[in-house]
C-alpha cells in the first residue's frame, strides 16, 4: 500500500506517490483542479491504480507557523476529499515546497515551460518525502 501526496493549487493539484515500502517519494502528475468532478474522477482512478492507504495534503503555513487564507482553502479541499473518499486524509506542513521544487528544477536545467508543468508534482514529492522521512522504523 502506498501514500499519495497532493499539493493543492487553485489551477493544478500536484500528485506524488510513495513506493510500497514508504521510503521514497516520486512525482506522478498534476491534475487540473477544475472542474472538480473531473478532478475527483482522476483522483479516484489514481487511488485504485496506486493502491493508496493514505492521502497526504500539503497545508500551507506562514513562516511563523500561523495559518493564512490559503490554509482555509486547503481545509475546505480536505473536507471535500473526506466527503468523497473512504481513504484517510492527513495534512502536512508544506512550507517552501514550491520554492524547493523550482530550485531543483532550475538546477536540473529544466526549461521554464517544462518547469511550470512539473513544479506542482515536484512540490508534492518534496512534501511526501518530508512525511516519509518523519516515519519511525526507517534508519540508514
Amino acid at each position: 500500500m502506498r501514500i499519495l501526496a497532493l499539493d493543492y493549487g487553485t489551477k493544478r493539484v500536484g500528485v506524488a506517490v510513495s513506493d510500497e515500502l514508504k521510503i521514497i517519494a516520486q512525482p506522478l502528475e498534476y491534475i487540473l483542479a477544475e472542474p472538480f468532478d473531473l478532478f475527483l474522477a482522476r483522483l479516484k482512478t489514481l487511488l485504485r491504480e496506486q493502491d493508496v492507504e493514505l492521502m497526504l495534503v500539503g497545508m500551507p503555513r506562514n513562516m511563523d507557523g500561523s495559518f493564512g487564507p490559503s490554509a482555509e482553502m486547503v481545509h475546505a479541499f480536505v473536507g471535500r476529499l473526506k466527503e468523497s473518499f473512504d481513504c484517510p486524509v492527513r495534512t502536512w506542513d508544506e512550507r517552501l515546497t514550491s520554492t524547493q521544487a523550482n530550485r531543483l528544477l532550475v538546477q536540473g536545467n529544466v526549461r521554464r515551460k517544462e518547469r511550470k508543468q512539473k513544479v506542482d508534482q515536484t512540490a508534492a514529492a518534496i512534501l511526501l518525502q518530508s512525511y516519509l522521512d518523519s516515519l519511525p522504523g526507517v534508519s540508514w
